[in-house]
This record gives structure tokens, sequence and C-alpha cells, in this order.
């Protein structure tokens, strides 16, 4: 019944304060602050007060409450009623507060400063200036190899007496393989190896999401759950003594307060890759307005700059229209001026480098991850660990079969899951004038690589953009003019995918794996 009932819920101590009481009101933030710092808990503030001229100063609140307002207009502002009491108590002169007054209005006039110079930076102040106009298109992600296998092996390792789930015994099973070079790495061990390496040098993780100590789709693990006794071990926390802070949370069920939450943490960390994991990308939809109010703009209405990473698991396997889009679409259409990334990793180096990249760069822009639910396992999803250690990520990834591209006949450019669907069904049918290129990053859009892959194919005049995503959905929209700047003047770029549908995917699976097949089987055709 009253506004800080919700506090009674996490059993949050809270503080009634008087607005009319300025000094009461700075107790009551330090208090808060002091509180909040030593215990580590949340604390509420209820700050007593009212809108003097309503909604704006253009509104007319005695329109809608003639009472209440008639009541506001008669009393006193607060800085009447502290400056009678400062007067009363002999502080102060009547003429002094009216010195106080002009002075003050005096200095709005003339546009001049009306708060003391900010204190020099210290270890409590955030530092953004080294990431002010920074180019951001170059940086160094090499790893030297042996650090780079020895953190492998330490991110496997859990004590003796901490018994695990038998599943997630034999997925550490097979990461101490891939340490040892004897297996690929798959998705999940590339993630954790960006997060180990990151903080081998220093940086800090934090990862929120429902399922995210697990992974949605049993694949992260980053968090060690004891089958005997309620204890949890997080490998990551224990490389060395002087490793970057591990932080991976399990969140509540609220897309819109946690990322709200972790947008507002990262602007205040540039060295930190905060991430926020949806458990399904279409859940996304549930924190729509942090997206489209504060992720997407506000370095541009603001100058906050966040690093956020979204994670947001997306790719059309017939889980129906609540469990296959991350609403790429959405995201492409609020890109402009460089204000966020928008990235389609489709192997575990590409996610590796994808994420340290977002903190080797000197630039701090939120990245938007479409990220994989059956590549985490697909057996063509793999990569070497020479793929880790050197190389970058690329924006764009050209042709791996050994086609002559003089025999190419068509370009077909995707981006995502879809791309191993095409290939598996090109290498059945045993066609080798058909070329695939995978587009990793569809904003910024890497225009010269593009042209510079597309190059060996300057004689095809027949390109497709395939994806899995309806007409009206996925990036066929929002960046088909991208697509079509690098392609010959005298080429023809089609679209093949689903055809425009208000929902983002049927609900059978018969009919399903009956469009998926058609649209693969239309772009090989």
């Amino acid at each position: 019944e009253y506004c800080t009932d919700i506090a009674k819920m996490i059993e949050a101590p809270v503080i009634h304060v008087n607005g009319d009481d300025p000094e009461a009101v700075a107790y009551a933030a330090r208090m808060a602050v002091e509180y909040r710092d030593l215990f580590k808990r949340d604390i509420f503030i209820d700050l007593v007060s009212y809108r003097r001229h309503g909604h704006n100063e253009a509104d007319e609140p005695l329109a809608t409450q003639p009472v209440m307002y008639k009541l506001i207009k008669e009393h006193p502002t607060p800085r009447k009623v502290y400056a009678d009491r400062l007067v009363a108590e002999g502080v102060v002169s009547e003429a002094q507060v009216i010195e106080l007054v002009n002075d003050y209005r005096d200095m709005l006039d003339r546009g001049a400063r009306v708060l003391p110079e900010w204190r020099e930076m210290d270890i409590s102040t955030t530092d953004w200036y080294k990431f002010l106009s920074q180019e951001w298109t170059e940086y160094e992600s090499r790893f030297d190899v042996q650090r780079f296998k020895e953190l492998a092996h330490k991110v496997c390792e859990y004590p003796a007496d901490h018994p695990i789930h038998p599943r997630v015994e034999k997925i550490y099973a097979d990461r101490k393989l891939m340490a040892q070079g004897e297996k690929l790495f798959d998705w999940g061990m590339a993630e954790i190896m960006a997060y180990a390496t990151l903080l081998d040098e220093g940086y800090n993780i934090r990862v929120s999401g429902e399922d995210s100590g697990r992974g949605t789709f049993f694949h992260r693990h980053a968090v060690l759950h004891n089958q005997n006794e309620r204890k949890a071990y997080i490998p990551l926390m224990h490389l060395h003594k002087h490793q970057g802070r591990c932080e991976i949370w399990d969140s509540v069920l609220s897309e819109e307060a946690v990322l709200a939450f972790e947008y507002g943490y990262a602007t205040a960390t540039p060295k930190t890759l905060t991430i926020w994991e949806a458990q399904f990308g279409d859940f996304a939809n549930g924190a729509q307005v942090v997206i489209d109010q504060f992720i997407s703009s506000g370095e541009q209405k603001w100058g906050r700059m966040c690093g956020l990473v979204l994670l947001l698991p997306h790719g059309y396997e017939g889980q129906g229209p609540e469990h296959s889009s991350a609403r790429l679409e959405r995201y492409l259409q609020l890109c402009a001026e460089q204000n966020m990334q928008v990235c389609v990793p489709s192997t575990p180096a590409q996610i590796y480098h994808l994420l340290r990249r977002q903190m080797l760069r000197t630039v701090r822009r939120p990245l938007i991850v479409i990220s994989p639910k059956s590549l985490l396992r697909h057996p063509l999803a793999v990569s070497e660990i020479r793929e880790l250690s050197n190389g970058k990520f690329c924006n764009v990834i050209g042709e791996i079969d050994p086609i002559d591209p003089k025999q190419v006949r068509r370009v077909i450019m995707c981006a995502g899951k879809v791309y191993y669907d095409l290939l598996e069904q090109r290498r059945k049918n045993e066609q080798t004038d058909i070329a695939i290129i995978r587009i990793e990053q569809l904003y910024p859009y890497p225009h010269d690589e593009v042209r510079s892959i597309l190059s060996e194919f300057s004689h095809v005049t027949d390109y497709v953009w395939c994806q899995e995503e309806p007409l009206n959905q996925g990036a066929w929209y929002c960046s088909r003019h991208n697509f079509m700047a690098e392609i010959p003047e005298n080429a023809q770029l089609r679209y093949v995918g689903r055809p425009a549908s208000a929902s983002p995917a049927v609900g059978y699976m018969t009919l399903h794996n009956q469009q998926q097949q058609a649209l693969v089987d239309e772009a090989l055709a």
C-alpha cells in the first residue's frame, strides 16, 4: 500500500526523509551510500516531496489535481523553508540569504560555473578519457601460446572433494583434451578461454543472466555445483592471485530490471567486460525500453560510453515463434553513427576473439552478439588452438573449401547458423560452382573486407543473400544496401529465405524442416 513496500520483499532498510529538509536529505544520502559500501546490500530512500509545476513547467496540474495543487501553491519552497530555518537559528541573516540568491541567479544568467571544479582522478573515480575519439578498428589480440595452454589447463581444474554432475564431468574431461591439443575447441571452451585470458591480463569479467553460470544450453558451466552440498566453485576465480575480478550471476526473471542494472554497471567500469545473456534472444523484447533509450543512444544523447555485451541466443531450429529469433532486425534498425556493434560469430575462435576485442580496443561501444544454440555442439563448429592464440576477429570469412574462383557462377552471402546448412548441403551435392561468404559483423558493415573477398569473384553476376529469418525480419531490409554496395555493377542481388511473416517462426517441426530445406535448396539451385 506504500511505495516502499517493495523493499520488504528483500528485507532492505528504508530511510524516509522530508524533502523540505536539505540537511536531512544529504544525511540520508550519505548514510545510504555508506550502508551499501559497508554491507554490500540494497537500501531505499523515500524522498517525501512534490512537483511544484506538475509534470513539467508548461503543465497545468490544477486541471486534474486541484485540491493538492492548491495546497502546494500555498506551501513555501524547500529553499524558503530552509532559509527561514537558518535565519531563525541565527546561522545567517535575511540580508545574507538575499545576497546568496542574487549571486546564484547572476551566475546562472552569465552562464558561469555554479559548482566547484571537479576533483582530480583518484582510485575512486573512473577515467574514460583514454576511450575518447579512438580508432576502433585496430587492436592486438595475440596471446602467448604457452601461457594460453597453461590457462586452458587451469580452467579445467576443480577440487577433488567437489563432486560435480556426471554430464558436467564429461564436459570438463573433454575440455582437458582440448587443453592438451587432443581435441578441437568447442564454443563453451573458447568462451571460457576468452574470459581466462582477459582475467590474466588484468581485466575484470562480469556475466549475468537467468542461467549464465550453466548456460541456457548446457554449454558454459563456468560455475560448478557440488552434488552433495550447497557449494559452488568457479575455476575462473582461481587462475592466480594477481588476476582480474570475476563475477558470474544467475539473475532474477526480469529482463528489463537486470539489463538496466548491467547497463548502469557497464557505464561505470570500462575495465570490466560486462555481459548480459538472454535465456533466449527472443526474451530480450522484455527489455526493449533499455535497449532503445539507453544502450543504442546513450552516448549520442548524454555522452555516456558503455561497453556492455548482449549475448542473444538465436537460430531457427523448429522451437516455435517464442524460441527462435533474437529479432536481429530491431538492432540493425537502431544502428547509426557507429553507436554499437552487431555481430554474428559462427566459430569458437570467432567468439573468443570477439569478446577479447571488446576489451582490447580503445573504444567502449555496446556489442550485440547474435549467439548460437545448435552450433554450440555442431561437429563443424570447432576451432584449432592456434586459431585462438593467434589471429583476431574476422568481420568477414571467405570461402573455406578448395574451389576454383574462376568456376564460380554464384556467390551466397549469409550470417549465422544457416551457413552450416548451406555448407553441408553443398558438399553433399558435390557442387564446386557456388561460393559461400559469411558476414560476421553486420554493423558497422565491413565494406573494405567484403570488397576484398569478393574481388576474386568479379566475373560473377548472380549474388544471393540467404537467411533463415522471414523476409521482413533478419538482416535483409536493414542491410541490403550494404550488400549491394560491394557486388559488381552488372550483378544482381536477390533474397533467399522465408517469406514475410507476422510471427518470427512456425510452430510445427515438420513445417519448419520443409521451409529450411526449401531455402537451402533454392540458394544452391
